[in-house]
């Protein structure tokens, strides 16, 4: 998956996230599932474009 594919996620993610969180509150199990799926797609950017030196 290149760069601009994952980003691109992540920016679905988060918005699915903002959209569940504000019907069903942060603390709903969707909200908590959009959250750590949010987390480990960061986590993979992180990894692969942010290595450090």
């Amino acid at each position: 998956m290149n760069k601009n594919e994952l980003l691109a996620l992540i920016e679905k993610k988060r918005s699915e996230l903002i959209q569940v969180a504000m019907s069903s509150g942060l603390n709903s199990t969707d909200a908590i599932k959009y959250s750590q799926e949010l987390d480990a797609l960061l986590n993979e950017y992180n990894r692969t474009f942010l290595k450090k030196a």
